[in-house]
């Protein structure tokens, strides 16, 4: 599993997907994968993560846009040298695809916004013909 990772204005975001076979079905088009996230304050100021947006693509050049309050529930403040991990997931119905996204963030106390990059990461199945690198 490859780690993707971007910075952006002090924070870094760490990406890590797999593929999850036992709760994918190739032969129903149902594949799901699991990624892990961290996110981690390199910065010299408090950040907070309060929306987040994802664009999800399948092989089939079809994008779905996902955008919602925090992640996993949460909406975490990081101080300097802190980071936050979560792990979600995504089904897609061809055998491969790709994520990216974008976290809306605010810079504290003085609440700048500002949006770190979710770097692009592939989403690899056993059950394709090649990646979508």
């Amino acid at each position: 599993m490859t780690p993707y990772t971007a910075l952006t204005r002090g924070v870094r975001v760490t990406v890590r997907a797999f593929y999850l076979a036992d709760q994918s079905v190739p032969e129903e088009g149902r594949h799901v994968w699991a990624y892990r996230v961290e996110i981690r304050n390199e910065g010299s100021r408090a950040v907070q993560l309060l929306k987040r947006t994802w664009l999800i693509t399948d092989a089939q050049g079809r994008t779905t846009r996902v955008h919602g309050e925090g992640v996993v529930g949460e909406q975490p403040v990081l101080d300097p040298g802190e980071a936050f991990e979560y792990t979600s997931g995504t089904p897609l119905s061809t055998p491969s695809g790709i994520m990216r996204g974008t976290y809306h963030m605010i810079t504290l106390p003085d609440e700048e916004p500002f949006d770190a990059e979710v770097p692009a990461f592939s989403l690899d199945s056993p059950h394709q013909a090649g990646g979508v690198h």
